[in-house]
């Protein structure tokens, strides 16, 4: 089922995201495919688009800051000595095809096109799975070629200067409350010791739901944990935390992040029990 040309995913015949595919955005907001709404399968909405706090963070994605100086996240670039500032180096994910199109998942091709050019060419795998009669996965597969003659690099505002902003790759807005949601890993709580850690899974807990990202490759569970609960919520997975990722001619970069999205609060245990299923499947 598609509307306007965008899948909708389900999961046991419920509706739980929306994956826009050719979104009519403004340049500075760095325009992407992305998914939104994501629901838990008791219809709460986890996500949200175009917050007025960043009017650039699009649901759930892959958004990158600095591609060879190019910006695919959206808003201000950081310059080193300078700080965030309103750059016209805006690029863009443009849709080229589905290869395989279901009611629980689809397979994209996209290109990251800045000035003209196409920089990266992007495959995207996304499935929806069922995991219990309160939780689903998402798995989120994505792998970014270098289709340039010449050597390009991955990099965030802290790898140009900015400490502890290493957003950039995976990164999944989540819906803003009264309260700051609950963030934890397997053996830590709490932004200031969760962010930056490198963990095998993530949990966020809001007042109704829980969402647990899990690394499901070697390389991907490399990647430390951007993490924000306190100015908005928001968490993803770091391409660039201390040194850019240098992507050479004809080379592939592949990051797989599975999304266990559940009604009410979850444990510890809880989360680790279901992220376990949901990369097993």
């Amino acid at each position: 089922m598609t509307t306007n040309d965008s899948p909708v995913l389900r999961v046991a015949g419920r509706p739980v995201a929306r994956y826009v595919t050719r979104p009519e955005l403004p340049a500075r907001l760095s325009p992407r495919p992305y998914l939104h709404p994501v629901t838990t399968l008791a219809g709460t909405a986890v996500t949200e688009l175009s917050p007025a706090d960043h009017t650039h963070h699009l649901g759930v994605g892959v958004a990158v800051p600095d591609v060879e100086g190019h910006n695919f996240w959206g808003g201000r670039t950081f310059v080193r000595g300078q700080g965030p500032t309103e750059l016209d180096n805006h690029g863009s994910q443009r849709h080229t095809a589905f290869q395989l199109r279901d009611p629980d998942g689809f397979m994209q091709e996209l290109r990251w096109v800045a000035s003209g050019a196409e920089l990266l060419r992007e495959r995207r795998t996304v499935a929806a799975t069922e995991l219990t009669d309160q939780a689903w996965a998402l798995d989120f597969t994505f792998s970014l070629t270098n289709v340039t003659p010449a050597p390009l690099s991955i990099g965030s505002p802290a790898t140009n200067g900015r400490p502890g902003a290493a957003y950039g790759g995976f990164f999944w807005r989540a819906r803003k409350e009264h309260d700051a949601p609950h963030v934890f890993t397997p053996d830590r709580e709490g932004e200031a010791e969760v962010h930056g850690a490198r963990a095998d899974w993530l949990a966020l807990a809001g007042s109704t739901w829980t969402l647990v990202l899990a690394g499901a490759t070697d390389a991907t569970r490399r990647d430390p944990w951007f993490v924000r609960t306190a100015e908005y919520p928001g968490i993803g997975s770091s391409l660039a935390y201390d040194a850019r990722l240098p992507v050479p001619p004809g080379e592939t970069v592949v990051r797989r992040v599975v999304t266990v999205v559940a009604d009410g609060p979850l444990s510890r245990s809880e989360a680790a029990a279901l992220v376990r299923k949901a990369v097993s499947q």
